[in-house]
């Protein structure tokens, strides 16, 4: 399998480091689960890898013109959005077949309608279905409900062998469930 990123005693932050040193790679159709305490900073790692947080130490080797997507874990959700679902998805190059059914009665709605569940679950299909390398999802569980959040695991099968995803969750059925590998607290396990 291509590797798409390798962080080696990775440590990020803002003004100052957040996280303690992390290791891991990441390959083409891979699903890598991140995992921690709050405040161990999960997402502060996504952000260093999208270059909106700062690296202290470490490094980070990321594949030549590597396409990233990254669904941040509070979406801003403006108080009126006149855009529907289709054409969010046609904004983010997301608007391929086979989209999951819990999308379809979605797609005509305007976002300011939608439910919290049901924009968290537009919004990561806008991510997973766009054709990125690496997908970053932070907290995709958020706001979903049972079904919701099986929805969203059976959405993880359409993805494409050259894609990758690295996720933040404290679900950890979740990341059992759709995960092929962890990272917890700088310690890779393997899944089985």
């Amino acid at each position: 399998m291509e590797r798409l990123l390798a962080a080696d005693q990775l440590v990020a932050g803002y003004t100052a480091p957040l996280t303690a040193p992390v290791s891991f790679t990441l390959c083409r159709g891979e699903v890598l689960g991140l995992l921690g305490p709050n405040g161990a900073g999960k997402s502060t790692l996504l952000r260093a890898l999208i270059g909106t947080a700062r690296i202290f130490s470490g490094t980070l080797d990321k594949a030549p013109g590597l396409r990233i997507t990254h669904q941040r874990q509070r979406p801003v959700r403006l108080p009126q959005m006149p855009i529907r679902g289709r054409e969010l998805l046609h904004l983010c190059g997301a608007d391929q077949e086979p989209l999951p059914a819990k999308l379809r009665p979605l797609l005509e709605r305007r976002l300011d309608k939608l439910s919290g569940g049901q924009l968290q679950f537009l919004q990561i299909w806008a991510c997973v279905g766009n054709g990125a390398d690496l997908i970053l999802l932070d907290e995709p569980t958020n706001n979903l409900d049972p079904d919701g959040i099986a929805a969203l695991g059976d959405a993880f099968q359409h993805l494409g062998q050259h894609q990758a995803v690295l996720l933040v969750s404290h679900e950890k059925s979740f990341v059992t469930r759709v995960c092929t590998r962890r990272v917890e607290l700088g310690d890779v396990e393997q899944l089985a």
